[in-house]
Formats: C-alpha cells, structure tokens, sequence
C-alpha cells in the first residue's frame, strides 16, 4: 500500500487514517533516521529535513483560492529542491521516496493541509530519533 493509501482510508471522501498521524509518522521516522544513519548519521540530518518542512508549512499559510496554481507549483518545485538534495548526498531515497509521494498526492487546499499535519507530526518523532 503507498503512503497516501495509509494517510487516508478515502482520499476522494476526505476520511483519514486516525494512526497516521501516531503510528505511520513514528515508523517513517524510524526508517528515514536509520537510514540516514541514525543517531549520528551525515544522511536526513534533522536541520536539512526541517527546511523542506518549513516551506511545505509556509505554503500552506498563503493557500488562497486564487494563488492556488502558484502555491500548487511551488510546492512541486520542493520534488526538485529535493531531488538536489539526494544529488549532494544529503538525503536518501526513502526521504525523497515520501516526499515525492506527499506533494504528488496534493490537488487541492485540504491535501496540502493533511500533507503538513503529517510532516509535523513526522518532524516531531524524527527529534526523537535525532535530538541533535
């Protein structure tokens, strides 16, 4: 099942999985650290998956309905700022994998509300796995 088939029961619906935002965010956490490394990993270090966070979040806040086709192709501009990042080996698959799936799975205002719901609750296990 893809990553989207496990934030919501029905995307069409609107209907969230209620564990996504707990137990898929830890497990993707878990994984994305440890394959970074882990604790003291040079891969998916906490600060470099903070900033895709922060402009997925920013671009959120600016959502109008009419700067949406903006705000949608910034946030697919973060595939490619994303992608770099794998080039500079600053990030590994699985990180640019869920990401790649998060912002293609956004077609309107509420998705890119579910998608930064869920990669704060991500952001905030990933601290767990790296404090520092």
């Amino acid at each position: 099942m893809s990553l989207v088939g496990k934030i919501w029961k029905n995307k069409e619906k609107n209907e969230l999985n209620p564990t996504a935002f707990s137990e898929l965010a830890q497990s993707l956490a878990i994984k994305i650290s440890n394959d970074g490394g882990g604790l003291k990993g040079k891969l998916n270090k906490s600060s470099q998956l903070r900033k895709f966070y922060d402009t997925i979040f920013n671009l959120n806040q600016r959502v109008t309905v009419d700067n949406w086709n903006a705000i949608l192709a910034q946030l697919h501009r973060q595939l490619a700022l994303v992608h770099y990042a794998k080039g500079r080996k600053l990030v590994t698959d699985s990180f640019v994998r869920m990401m790649d799936e998060l912002i293609k799975a956004v077609e309107k205002p509420s998705d890119l509300q579910v998608i930064t719901d869920f990669l704060e609750t991500f952001m905030a296990f990933y601290k767990e796995c790296r404090p520092n």
